[in-house]
């Protein structure tokens, strides 16, 4: 894994973690979990460690973490798999939303 690869990847997970950690629910804490739990599985479970975030607005967190994994399919991860990613990234922050 190329150092660029690396930091885009930690940078996903922090980001990822972060919507977790500030999740309404938990429920919707466990939905952002699978999605660390994808992420993890592109690599076998070798990944990066998690990183502090800069920002506490969730609307920040999740356009970050989206673009993060979405440009891992610049660093040869498997587009089905990004796709999927970000569909249950999508499908979490739709679970979180204020009714």
């Amino acid at each position: 894994m190329l150092l660029s690869h690396a930091v885009l990847l930690a940078e996903a997970r922090s980001y990822v973690a972060a919507l977790a950690d500030s999740a309404n629910s938990f429920d919707a804490a466990m939905e952002y979990e699978r999605v660390l739990l994808q992420l993890d599985s592109f690599h076998d479970g070798t990944v990066p460690p998690i990183t502090a975030v800069p920002t506490g607005a969730r609307d920040v967190l999740f356009d970050v973490a989206r673009a993060a994994i979405t440009n891992l399919e610049e660093h040869a991860v498997d587009r089905l798999g990004v796709a999927i990613c970000s569909s249950m990234l999508d499908a979490a922050w739709g679970g979180t939303l204020p009714p």
